[in-house]
């Protein structure tokens, strides 16, 4: 049987401990290397562990296996990143919706980056994909997806790995009509919700829909 819901607890700085809220009961639990921390300080029940585990101390690693966690061990000198491995392995397990927890203190741009645009990947076409980064929301959208907000709340949309085509709005301030947002264009930024739902639409391409909450808006 697939699992509905699969939760990857990245590594790096912690998540925002209001995540724990999110995770729906029963959801699996994959953690990317010190994500383990993250998850157990969550109180998350972890069901594997996936990296080369520079970032964990060894007790834990050691508690956690002694727990019943499943470890999967890479070399450091590996081909992706761990939140790469975590994400291929919900694939396995069937998931057909993934929420991944990160944190976004302090830490490195690289990684934040290249864990932001690894969400739009063309391989997880298949699985709804969403991602709380801090207390912001990034939701990916493939053909339609309905997102939820409060109004004032900032959404900001960028294609990513190509333009998107076709690109309508509905429930923002400032709605787009069958537009083409191109990757690298500040075209989609800072739009705002005007009531509960918004509704994106898209002919093709992938869409990163990164939302703030009101409480978290800056200037732009």
């Amino acid at each position: 049987m697939p699992d509905e819901v699969v939760v990857v607890v990245a590594g790096g700085p912690p998540p925002d401990p209001e995540c724990a809220r999110a995770v729906p009961l029963g959801a699996r639990v994959i953690a990317a290397d010190g994500g383990l921390e993250h998850a157990l300080a969550l109180g998350l029940d972890v069901s594997v562990a996936v990296g080369d585990f520079d970032s964990v101390s060894p007790d834990a690693l050691a508690a956690a296996e002694a727990a019943g966690v499943r470890i999967e061990r890479y070399p450091a000198e590996k081909d992706a990143t761990d939140l790469e491995l975590a994400l291929d392995l919900a694939l396995t397990l069937g998931a057909r919706h993934v929420l991944v927890l990160a944190g976004d203190g302090a830490g490195r741009l690289d990684h934040l980056l290249s864990a932001i645009l690894l969400l739009g990947s063309r391989r997880y076409d298949g699985v709804e994909l969403d991602a709380r980064v801090g207390s912001t929301r990034v939701h990916v959208v493939r053909g339609e997806r309905e997102l939820s907000g409060e109004p004032g709340d900032l959404l900001t949309l960028l294609a990513v790995h190509g333009p998107a085509e076709g690109v309508r709005t509905e429930g923002l301030a400032y709605p787009l009509r069958g537009e083409r947002l191109e990757p690298g264009s500040s075209r989609g930024v800072s739009n705002l919700f005007v009531s509960h739902t918004a509704r994106v639409t898209l002919a093709s391409g992938v869409v990163l829909a990164i939302r703030l909450p009101t409480t978290d808006r800056s200037s732009t």
